[in-house]
């Protein structure tokens, strides 16, 4: 298979914000290094740092000016270098998201993510060395698969790759995102119970329609969000919280563990950096013998290991996805993330 010497992409506007995307021409080489490998690009899935780069104050850390978005995609090798060994043509993969991390153990390297500091993915083609793919489950759709790359690892390793998690525990996720849903997806598939939590009661009824394990809290009715997963769990707490909220949550997330040994997993940054905390209210991690983990994606590793354990469970990620916008409105798929409607992800397709 052969592909084109020019193709389409979308890159962040430079100068005053908001920025929005825009599309250019790009070029591909026509030499291929020995491990490099050529992907073409069917779908892309959205994350919220992606519309969060674009407006100020909202991203905390450097991006390249002007650079291409996204970093979730399903694509298919079109052509590969002379000493290419684990990938074909056709073979169905993703770059990972960080492209410095590989092992999980190769801490000493700076991250570099893609649709960051890294090269983005809203794009048709795409060049990558090799060691930097992952192979996607076959059995899912380009949409689906183009969900997994970050928000996927992102959930798997909030839910500690479900290590610990037996069946019949707990998991809390905050709101409704692609990161939230995915770890969803990953309890109900482990016999995980889920409680999900939302502003809306239209969002929770359509995720309770997914399976009846699923429980809802809605946190403008039940304010004390800590109080209503105790009563929940009959007084227990739960076992892992996927925090999507930020740093001000963490003391109401602490007293909705379990009494020892529960997890915080500190994720997004929907509410800003603000926290606000007590020495009284954080001392709670000592007492519960708790944890506060941060998380900052995942390692190529954990991609493999996350999309082995869909394959094995047969993991189906069409109710993941919120909608799909064709390639020529892309800007119209960044302004709807941006607006809160999703429940779930927002797909780009090519």
């Amino acid at each position: 298979m052969t592909y084109p010497p020019t193709y389409r992409a979308w890159r962040r506007t430079t100068g005053p914000y908001p920025h929005s995307i825009t599309l250019s021409t790009e070029v591909l080489p026509g030499f291929l290094d020995p491990h490099d490998v050529v992907i073409r690009i069917h779908a892309v899935a959205l994350n919220y740092r992606d519309v969060a780069m674009l407006h100020e104050g909202c991203y905390p850390v450097p991006v390249e000016d002007g650079g291409v978005s996204a970093s979730d995609c399903a694509a298919e090798v079109v052509a590969i270098g002379a000493e290419v060994k684990d990938f074909v043509v056709g073979d169905r993969v993703a770059p990972t998201v960080d492209l410095a991390r590989l092992t999980g153990e190769d801490r000493d390297q700076v991250s570099i993510a893609t649709g960051g500091d890294g090269p983005g993915l809203l794009r048709e083609y795409a060049m990558f060395e090799d060691k930097l793919l992952v192979k996607l489950p076959k059995h899912l759709s380009w949409e689906e698969a183009s969900t997994i790359t970050c928000a996927g690892v992102t959930a798997w390793v909030a839910l500690d790759s479900l290590r610990g998690l037996t069946e019949g525990a707990t998991a809390m996720m905050q709101g409704t995102g692609g990161v939230s849903m995915f770890a969803l997806l990953i309890c109900l598939a482990a016999g995980i119970r889920p409680i999900i939590t939302s502003s809306s009661d239209a969002k929770l009824a359509k995720i309770k329609q997914f399976d009846p394990r699923i429980q809802g809290i809605n946190y403008k009715q039940h304010p004390d969000v800590a109080a209503e997963a105790l009563r929940l769990t009959e007084g227990k707490g739960v076992d892992y919280i996927v925090n999507n909220i930020g740093l001000a949550s963490v003391p109401s997330d602490l007293r909705a563990l379990r009494k020892l040994g529960g997890i915080v997993a500190l994720v997004g940054f929907l509410d800003g950096w603000k926290a606000g905390w007590s020495g009284d209210e954080i001392a709670t991690v000592l007492f519960k013998a708790a944890r506060i983990q941060g998380i900052l994606g995942g390692s190529k590793a954990d991609f493999v290991a996350l999309n082995a354990f869909l394959d094995q469970k047969k993991v189906k990620l069409n109710s993941l996805i919120d909608k799909t916008f064709s390639i020529q409105n892309a800007p119209a798929a960044f302004d709807y993330l941006w607006s809160g409607k999703h429940v779930g992800k927002v797909v780009i397709k090519f």
